[in-house]
């Protein structure tokens, strides 16, 4: 069993709380779906927000989803000029026998712009 790094992102639309609980919730449990990862998997998971975004603790999502027992950490993003507004990002670390290239990175919503290249992106055919 390996240690591998996992990283997500999502873009929010607004900052309401609820909205924020959605998010970051489709965020992780995307993670653990496309990993095949269970709660006890994870050792940790770092949670980064914009500085535009203060309505709820990003790890509180977590929380709700079982991840009582995992250590989690909210930190804010840095601010770069021209960068996406109303992003949370996670980096979590798991243990899991998938190979480091096997690993599914998620970029949800707008923030799928920032690693096009770890998105799928499905080409939506002409109509002509």
């Amino acid at each position: 069993m390996a240690v591998r790094a996992v990283r997500g992102a999502t873009q929010l639309d607004e900052d309401v709380r609820e909205h924020m609980l959605e998010r970051v919730a489709e965020m992780v449990t995307d993670v653990m779906q496309s990993n095949g990862l269970d709660v006890d998997d994870f050792i940790s998971i770092i949670f980064t927000a914009t500085s535009d975004l203060n309505s709820e603790f990003p790890a509180y999502a977590a929380r709700i989803l079982g991840f009582s027992d995992v250590p989690l950490i909210c930190a804010r993003e840095l601010e770069i000029d021209g960068s996406m507004p109303r992003v949370v990002r996670m980096m979590a670390h798991v243990e899991t026998d998938l190979p480091r290239s096997d690993i599914t990175h998620v970029y949800l919503h707008g923030a799928a712009a920032l690693r096009r290249d770890l998105t799928r992106v499905h080409a939506v055919p002409d109509d002509e």
